[in-house]
């Protein structure tokens, strides 16, 4: 073999993909067994966060749709897009990497177009209803068809058709020096479903595992006491074992390892993720329609400081600090058409219904007299004269303590909907340290011979928050570029 990409997600396959097209014999490790791969990517939603024109300059990208001629997509370029990585991680993201992921999305992108990814419009995800059209926020529009399952099975049929060899069920046990010794690698070892060891060879390997966030000692010794009660959004074998034979190959941590992707997830959800059927729609994203309160009845968060999309990855970790690490997402029936079908429809869901706030914050096991004050003070201080237009930030607030600074709708026609939410976590911000091309460097920012790592395992790009579908797309634009640059560098 010239190239081994380890890990068989988005990233892994991306690297995969333009290892062999550059001539490479590939072989991609996969933990999961066939019936449980995919990584991370399989979970997701498949929205890819890239620079784009307006609706017009998306025509001959995505599958066709009735409703594109009356929908307004406001265009999303280079500047808008660096601009929401440095607001979100508060500047810590790293420049170059940023950079990277910038200007290449819209290449990347339409590079997969042509190894049969099939792209949409997410309407039901990112649009508002506007009069007779739609109209997008948020930056991001773009997604695979059929989410995660619909890219993880146009990647595997690509890469079989171009002749990688996948072996699926094979857990990365130890990485092989290069000959003669000392830092990076030259293969891996691997242990098969049945228990049997493998070593397999080669010049460049690729490591696109995933961070640790399935991993509750992990979770709990780099982001802080309480993370190891944190549900499991997808992948069960993200537990960074990888992470740590590459720090022990010579790599160096980078980025933020004290932080994460986490959201509000269903709390009845099974704590070890793997849910192959319901996947994304565990997710309980519409929070900015309504407020959300923990079992005291008392809110805690602005939920309309910004768009959903550049929220939602930090207020996970909100959830977690909350008495019993719950909280409580309240609508009634004005803003409860509003909230996402895929979401708030889907079976089962934690949370009740009732003609009453009271008769709500029972059933959910809520402080009846907590909500029932926590809604009168939110109500009464709401600055009138601002329409509601959810596509937009409105300016409709709410003077409470915290304030909510956009969207903010009375809560006062029953019937009135709650929901219970905890805290998600989806993927870890620190990684190891490496060049935009995906070469991983060591304590001085030299490269490690035959080490590439993309993915959720790079580290430097993500601190405390996240904008919305940036990880597809780091994982697309990093996986491509250590997959080229192996192949180049073993030729």
């Amino acid at each position: 073999m010239d190239v081994i990409v380890v890990g068989g997600g988005n990233a892994g396959f991306c690297a995969a993909h333009a290892a062999r097209e550059a001539g490479a014999r590939v072989l991609l490790l996969e933990k999961g067994e066939e019936h449980e791969a995919g990584g991370n990517s399989f979970y997701t939603a498949g929205a890819f966060r890239t620079v784009h024109g307006d609706a017009a300059s998306v025509t001959g990208l995505v599958e066709p749709d009735p409703r594109l001629a009356a929908t307004v997509l406001p265009p999303y370029g280079e500047d808008d897009f660096l601009a929401d990585m440095a607001r979100v991680t508060g500047g810590r993201c790293d420049p170059v990497l940023t950079g990277a992921l910038v200007t290449r999305s819209a290449e990347t992108v339409r590079w997969l177009a042509g190894k049969g990814q099939r792209w949409r419009l997410m309407y039901e995800r990112q649009a508002y209803p506007a009069g007779d059209g739609w109209t997008f926020f948020g930056g991001l529009a773009l997604g695979t068809v059929d989410g995660g399952r619909g890219l993880i099975e146009r990647h595997t049929a690509a890469a079989v058709a171009s002749g990688v060899e996948i072996r699926y069920g094979a857990a990365v046990t130890a990485l092989v020096p290069p000959p003669g010794g000392g830092p990076g690698a030259a293969g891996v070892r691997y242990r098969d479903p049945s228990g049997a060891e493998h070593t397999v060879r080669a010049p460049a390997v690729v490591l696109a595992a995933g961070g640790f966030e399935a991993d509750p000692a992990r979770r709990a010794r780099h982001l802080g006491p309480g993370w190891d009660r944190a549900l499991v959004r997808g992948n069960p074998h993200n537990t960074g074992e990888v992470l740590d034979l590459a720090l022990s190959a010579g790599a160096v941590p980078y980025g933020d390892w004290g932080s994460c992707h986490s959201v509000a997830w269903d709390a009845g959800a099974p704590p070890r993720g793997g849910d192959r059927t319901l996947t994304n729609q565990r997710t309980r994203q519409s929070y900015p329609l309504g407020i959300v309160v923990n079992r005291h009845g008392r809110r805690f968060v602005d939920e309309g400081a910004d768009f959903r999309n550049y929220t939602y990855a930090k207020y996970g970790a909100e959830i977690l600090r909350q008495p019993g690490g719950v909280a409580f997402q309240i609508f009634d029936a004005t803003t409860r058409p509003l909230l996402r079908t895929e979401e708030y429809d889907s079976s089962p869901i934690t949370g009740a219904q009732a003609p009453t706030l009271a008769g709500l914050a029972e059933a959910l096991g809520v402080d009846p007299a907590g909500l029932t004050a926590t809604v009168r003070e939110f109500n009464a201080s709401i600055v009138t004269g601002r329409p509601f237009d959810p596509s937009v930030k409105d300016g409709r607030a709410a003077g409470t303590v915290p304030p909510k600074s956009n969207w903010a709708l009375a809560l006062e026609t029953p019937p009135f909907h709650g929901y219970a939410v905890a805290c998600g976590i989806t993927f870890t911000f620190g990684g190891l340290r490496a060049d935009a091309e995906g070469r991983v460097l060591d304590e001085n920012a030299r490269p490690l011979p035959g080490l590439y790592a993309a993915g959720e395992l790079l580290g430097g790009l993500f601190s405390g928050n996240y904008p919305g579908g940036a990880g597809l797309t780091a994982g697309a634009v990093f996986g491509r570029a250590a997959g080229r640059t192996a192949a180049a560098e073993v030729r």
